[in-house]
């Protein structure tokens, strides 16, 4: 029988983790996700597995990255301001393809900003926060049983395409308690292993699907080096073509696989005039409103992104291409709206914004916002 658990956001991305496999976790404390880390402290030594406090997020997210290669599924967790300075080193695993969850409990920043508020403004960081031509995963939960499942599914995409991926949530959805069913088998997915010594560990002859990863001491002479490398790992520096093959690789074998990766919700979008767009804890309110608009007579309709990268641009076009006005919500000052301007074409599209103290976005501004664009 599944089992029933009262849990916080936090605590459900960390009792996923565990029931993922992960055996190692490095991390520093930072609100609003100094609990998670704190539940693997207690639990990860009771189930194996290996918890290190670190002296910064620096030595944090590179712990984790040694511990994955060395064949250990890994995680660390942080806010805004750690997460900035983890970027370098998710870089150096995009590049050498190291499977590690990151999940970013998002804060009102910049800089230090408001510590323990919530809000939405890493999914540009979450994207684009490392140099050069490179891509990862994005999931953004909206509850605690949502940051359950999709911490599941952030180890699984790490393991099988090789790849970082991060888990956005925010202090709303961290320090929200309610109810998560545990079912009673999940899916786990394993990192594949080279069948010999004649597969090349950075090279893939399909380029959906990860060259496999062989672990530290069990026999391959490998170099993981951050630098331009062929199939084999050997630096090739000033080589145009062995850099293109590489870097195009390690893009395509996240939007290639779009199909799979793309997530999302439709709430009475059949039949919507307007369409309110949202993520993560902000869209909550945002059915909520929807609901009463429809009690009023007004043909509108939510669509909930579960993954903020990649987004799958033909779903989208088509969605938007059906509905008359679009709304845009969330916690920032505006960063999905951007994407969601590149599938306009003669919508009229308008945005809600709310940022600072960790006051939520409530179904009421919406329901408001949603009227002042129809000229209700």
């Amino acid at each position: 029988m599944p089992e029933r658990f009262f849990w916080s956001g936090n605590i459900a991305c960390a009792e996923a983790a565990l029931r993922a496999g992960c055996k190692f976790y490095a991390g520093y404390p930072i609100t609003p996700s100094s609990d998670l880390m704190e539940h693997m402290a207690r639990e990860l030594p009771k189930r194996g597995g290996v918890f290190f406090q670190a002296e910064d997020e620096l030595a944090a997210i590179n712990a984790a990255i040694g511990a994955s290669i060395a064949g250990a599924k890994s995680m660390t967790a942080t806010s805004g301001p750690g997460f900035s300075l983890m970027q370098e080193a998710i870089g150096y695993a995009v590049m050498v393809e190291v499977p590690v969850v990151i999940v970013d409990v998002m804060r009102v920043g910049p800089g230090t900003g408001q510590a323990t508020k919530a809000a939405q403004g890493d999914v540009m960081q979450a994207r684009w926060g490392r140099h050069g031509d490179q891509a990862v995963v994005v999931y953004a939960p909206w509850s605690p049983q949502e940051a359950f499942d999709l911490t599941i599914r952030a180890f699984n995409t790490a393991e099988e395409l090789r790849v970082p991926v991060i888990v956005l949530t925010d202090e709303l959805i961290a320090h929200s308690w309610e109810t998560v069913v545990a079912p009673d088998e999940i899916k786990v997915i394993e990192r594949r292993k080279p069948r010999s010594f004649h597969e090349p560990p950075f090279g893939s002859k399909d380029p959906r699907i990860a060259p496999p990863m062989p672990p530290l001491g069990e026999g391959y002479n490998l170099l993981y080096t951050g630098s331009t490398h062929n199939e084999w790992g050997v630096r090739k520096t000033i080589d145009p073509e062995v850099h293109y093959r590489l870097v195009k690789r390690i893009v395509d074998k996240v939007f290639l696989n779009v199909d799979k990766l793309f997530l999302c919700d439709e709430y009475f979008v059949d039949d919507a005039d307007v369409l309110v767009i949202s993520f993560g804890s902000a869209s909550r309110s945002c059915l909520e409103a929807v609901r009463r608009l429809r009690d009023e007579g007004v043909n509108a309709g939510l669509l909930r992104l579960k993954t903020l990268w990649p987004l799958n641009d033909q779903y989208l076009r088509k969605v938007i291409s059906r509905v008359n006005y679009i709304v845009v919500v969330e916690m920032n000052l505006g960063q999905l709206i951007y994407d969601v301007e590149r599938y306009v074409k003669d919508q009229k599209i308008a945005r809600l914004n709310k940022v600072g103290g960790g006051i939520p976005v409530y179904p009421h501004e919406v329901v408001k916002k949603v009227k002042e664009v129809l000229g209700k």
